[in-house]
């Protein structure tokens, strides 16, 4: 789904004050990271990840599989994503 601008700086500000939940290291994606970003994701919608230097990480991948799961890509800092989907089972939906 695409968002307007005006619905990705209300997702940047929220993301602000976030900490990286996740880290992507030299394993880069498997499956039980994807899970567990997916597990996370449905539970808060907005989360932040942290790339590890040291990680071999292809963001062309990152992305498709991004999109094929749903979820969007708000920003890229370094190496550090801000990631949100949408979820009926969040407990505090963001309302965009």
């Amino acid at each position: 789904m695409k968002y307007t601008t005006k619905q990705i700086a209300k997702l940047k500000s929220l993301a602000h004050h976030l900490k990286p939940v996740f880290q992507i290291g030299k394993e880069g994606f498997h499956e039980e990271l994807i899970r567990d970003l997916l597990n996370y994701l449905n539970k808060h919608e907005l989360m932040k990840v942290s790339v590890l230097q040291n990680c071999d990480f292809d963001m062309d991948e990152a992305l498709e599989y991004f999109d094929y799961a749903g979820i969007t890509l708000v920003q890229k800092i370094g190496r550090t994503l801000v990631l949100y989907k949408h979820s009926d089972e969040a407990k505090d939906p963001i309302k965009l």
